[in-house]
Formats: C-alpha cells, sequence, structure tokens
C-alpha cells in the first residue's frame, strides 16, 4: 500500500536540525527543465501564471534565478520537514523517528509541481510552482501534459514491491489529476474527512487537509499496509463511519 499527499505553499526554510538518511528527487532532471522554463519569465508573469501577489511574484522569481544542483545539505531540505501548511501540521513530519521516515519513503509520497512524485527525505530547494499552473513547455500548455504519465509510471514503481498495491489518496484534486488511476495495478481509495455540524456532517477544508495529514502520520507510525487497517483510524477524534462509506471512498466524521 502506498500513500500520497499534496505538497504545500507554506515552506519552513529553517536549516535541518537532525541527521537523517537524505535521498536526491527521482525526476531531478524533469524539474530542471522546468526552471529552466520558469526562470526565464518575469515577476509579473509568475504573478499571472500562479495568480499571487507581487510580493509572492518576487520571492519565487529570485528562488528559480538561485535553483541550483547538486542537492545539499547546506541548500536544501528534506519534502517533509520542508513543506508546512494544514497537511503538515497534521503530519508534524519533524516529531516522526528516523526509522519512521525512512518506512515512509517506500510507503509515502508528495505530488508536486516542480518535482513529480517525492518521497519524503527527498531533498527539494524553496520553490511555488502549482500543479495546475498553465505553464507553458515543449510537451504542452501545462503542467499535467508536461508530466503526462510520469507521475503515474513512478507510482506503479513504487507499488511494484509491495504485496497488497493499493494506492491511498489523500491529496487535492487539482494535484491528483496529475495520476491516471486506470492504468494503476489495484483500485484508489480516497478517504473523506467530515465534522459534525448542524444539518449534518460537512466536509471543513483546512480541517480535512489537517486530517490528511493525521492520517499519513497514522499510517506510517502504524506501518499500515492494508487498507482495512485505515478504519482503525481514530487521531483527533476520528471515527470511521461505515454507513456513510463506499469500497473506495472510507468516511471518517468527528
Amino acid at each position: 500500500m502506498f500513500a500520497v499527499v499534496s505538497p504545500a505553499k507554506k515552506l519552513d526554510t529553517a536549516p535541518l536540525s537532525r541527521t537523517l538518511p537524505l535521498t536526491q528527487p527521482d525526476l531531478l532532471t524533469e524539474a530542471k527543465s522546468l526552471v529552466k522554463i520558469a526562470a526565464k519569465l518575469r515577476p509579473s508573469d509568475l504573478a499571472n501564471l500562479m495568480k499571487i501577489s507581487d510580493k509572492l511574484a518576487d520571492l519565487n522569481h529570485a528562488r528559480f534565478q538561485s535553483f541550483t544542483t547538486p542537492f545539499t545539505i547546506d541548500n536544501a531540505k528534506p519534502a517533509a520537514l520542508m513543506f508546512a501548511g494544514d497537511t503538515y501540521t497534521g503530519l508534524d513530519a519533524d516529531s516522526l523517528s528516523t526509522e519512521d521516515l525512512t518506512w515512509a519513503q517506500e510507503h509515502f509520497g508528495i505530488l508536486s509541481g516542480l518535482y513529480g512524485l517525492l518521497r519524503p527525505l527527498d531533498l527539494i530547494q524553496p520553490y511555488r510552482l502549482e500543479m495546475g499552473s498553465k505553464l507553458q513547455t515543449a510537451r504542452g500548455k501545462n503542467l499535467y501534459q508536461f508530466w503526462d504519465e510520469r507521475i503515474t509510471a513512478q507510482l506503479q514503481e513504487r507499488l511494484e514491491d509491495h504485496q497488497d498495491k493499493t494506492l491511498v489518496n489523500l491529496a487535492s484534486v487539482e494535484y491528483f489529476k496529475a495520476v491516471k488511476p486506470k492504468t494503476l495495478p489495484s483500485p484508489v481509495i480516497t478517504p473523506v474527512f467530515k465534522e459534525r455540524r448542524d444539518g449534518g456532517p460537512k466536509i471543513i477544508s483546512f480541517m480535512a487537509k489537517r486530517a490528511r495529514g493525521m492520517m499519513a502520520r497514522f499510517i506510517i507510525q502504524g506501518r499500515i499496509d492494508r487498507p482495512e487497517g485505515l478504519k482503525d483510524f481514530r487521531l483527533a477524534d476520528y471515527r470511521f463511519e461505515p454507513a456513510a462509506s463506499t469500497a473506495n471512498t472510507p468516511t471518517f466524521i468527528r
């Protein structure tokens, strides 16, 4: 079983304060080709491309200009500890043990518009390039066309040695559109997280994002390698609700 989440816009660029078995992104060559294109854009172009403020556009223009390889501990940081935001608050990767993060390398991935599929300990440099960005490349008019089958091929490779080849989708719609589920070896399971409100259970966006991170943490710490094990998720008072679930959309309500 393998789980995927989205990246985050918010980044923690503080230096890494622990020793970890760091790795390089599998598709770093592809990332470098995207950076080469993005680095030619003006800040105003980036602002229009990603619908961001001038201040953020200036920051990310500078990041593309300073992008350099090879990635080292001095100029990069592992993905699971670089990304911040709601999902990563739930994951709280910095408090996971080295053994947890090493296990996660083979069971957990982060979908990225710049890097493709990242492992938790893959080094990355700060960036912002959302999967839905309409960045023109030789492969097409957006990043979905740029990545095409490549991210799915990465997932197939990750799942190859797993006895259970289920993919657990904890990512957003924007990012999971980069995956082609019909070519995967097993069905995709997409957990749903709801809050009890007047009128019935509802999905509250930022809470659902945080719950996805908590589910990823639950999988990693519990070494969950079968879909049935997801039903035991009880962090932050969430409980599996059979009546609200289907085989491929287990629903958790609190």
